[in-house]
């Protein structure tokens, strides 16, 4: 005798099915004509009202519709292309939707809809044979800097009512990341110290470190840098040269708290500021570590580095002293670069400023753009103010 299949075996294929009719088929107001016309004709045979027998009838005939009008083929496949990932601020794009019929029927009239950071864009998709395909371009503007999420891409089916759809996805998102604007600086000098264990600058001097080579000597040179045995074999005085080692580690860190800065607008000159040293640093092939939001970072790269930074955003309550943030991440930096908002006064500025090593240089940019750019030297450190990202290059030109 055969065994009676257990009925727990139909549930998950029974719960699934019920949560693809509810979700992905019936519309929320699909379901409300639909109960309402049960409730008609439930009416009508209680009571007998023609009028409930017309709703009944009226209801009836517009879900019959919708159905009929949802139905056809969209098996379709898809794919994003975005010519350009990484954009700036202001930059044009387009996003490149191809929709494919890899199927043997001809599909159905559809209609695509692509979600573009919070927006969602719809173009129609027609009729497509088998394995024609059909390409619509989407463009727009990069308004402001993030990290942009374009897609997913979904096909919808259904009547114009909204009663019933059909809807699925067929490609899935990519980010574009919109990097802040940034302003090309000169050669960053600041915070430039010998050391043994910093880098070969390329610069050629005479008491260094890591030797170079030898010369001729030259009325004035340090007789303790003669080579004997050079001299002896080349019959005239040698002197040695060196390669000059610099420790050239970077520390910057930005305030991300939003009640230090006046407006969004503040903010995101901070953001460039930010951007615009690092990636100098960075060209320079000067260490740099980075602290923002509680997030620190090494970056070897100016495209990971601003990556990161299109992905800023304020954030409250974040480290409660910037600076005693960043010296933990960065003890022995060489150059420590804070930048923060014109809700930070003086008095707040000095005092979070007093856990930082003398040993080394130290300046702080507060972003401003309804004041004059200045310069103010306090005991251990720096005050700039910027009022706008052309502002830089002379600020740092004059902190060298």
């Amino acid at each position: 005798m055969a065994r009676p299949i257990p009925l727990s075996r139909f549930r998950p294929t029974t719960a699934l099915l019920q949560r693809a009719l509810l979700r992905d088929y019936v519309s929320p107001l699909g379901w409300t004509i639909l109960v309402a016309a049960v409730l008609c004709a439930v009416g009508y045979i209680a009571l007998g009202w023609n009028e409930l027998l017309s709703m009944t009838v009226i209801w009836t005939i517009l879900l019959i519709i919708a159905i009929v009008m949802s139905l056809g083929n969209t098996g379709f496949s898809a794919r994003l292309d975005v010519p350009a990932r990484r954009i700036m601020v202001g930059d044009d794009i387009t996003v490149n939707v191809t929709v494919s019929n890899p199927g043997r029927a001809t599909t159905a009239h559809a209609h695509g809809d692509l979600l573009i950071g919070d927006d969602h864009e719809g173009f129609p998709i027609p009729a497509l044979s088998p394995r024609q395909s059909r390409q619509t371009a989407i463009g727009f503007t990069a308004a402001s800097r993030a990290v942009l999420s374009v897609g997913p891409l979904r096909v919808r089916k259904g009547d114009p009512f909204g009663l019933i759809r059909h809807e699925k996805t067929v490609a899935d998102r990519i980010d574009v990341y919109i990097h802040p604007r940034t302003i090309r600086l000169h050669t960053l000098n600041a915070g430039i110290q010998r050391d043994l264990e910093g880098q070969p600058s390329g610069d050629i001097v005479d008491d260094d470190l890591d030797f170079y080579g030898l010369r001729e000597y030259e009325p004035g040179d340090d007789m303790r840098n003669v080579h004997w045995l050079s001299t002896a074999k080349a019959g005239t005085l040698m002197i040695r040269q060196y390669e000059a080692t610099r420790r050239t580690t970077t520390a910057l860190a930005l305030d991300v708290d939003p009640t230090h800065y006046a407006s969004r607008e503040e903010f995101e000159l901070a953001v460039s500021v930010h951007a615009s040293i690092g990636v100098q640093c960075l060209m320079q092939q000067r260490p740099l570590r980075t602290v923002v939001a509680g997030h620190r970072d090494d970056p070897r790269t100016t495209m990971t580095f601003l990556d990161a930074c299109s992905a800023i955003e304020p954030k409250d309550r974040p480290e409660t002293n910037l600076a005693a943030s960043t010296l933990n991440h960065c003890p022995d930096a060489s150059l420590y670069c804070l930048t923060v908002g014109s809700g930070n006064p003086d008095d707040d500025i000095k005092r979070m400023m007093l856990t930082m090593p003398p040993g080394s240089s130290r300046m702080v940019l507060r972003t401003d753009p309804s004041a004059q750019r200045s310069l103010r030297r306090f005991d251990g450190f720096t005050l700039a103010v910027i009022g706008s990202l052309d502002d830089l290059p002379l600020i740092m030109e004059a902190m060298a």
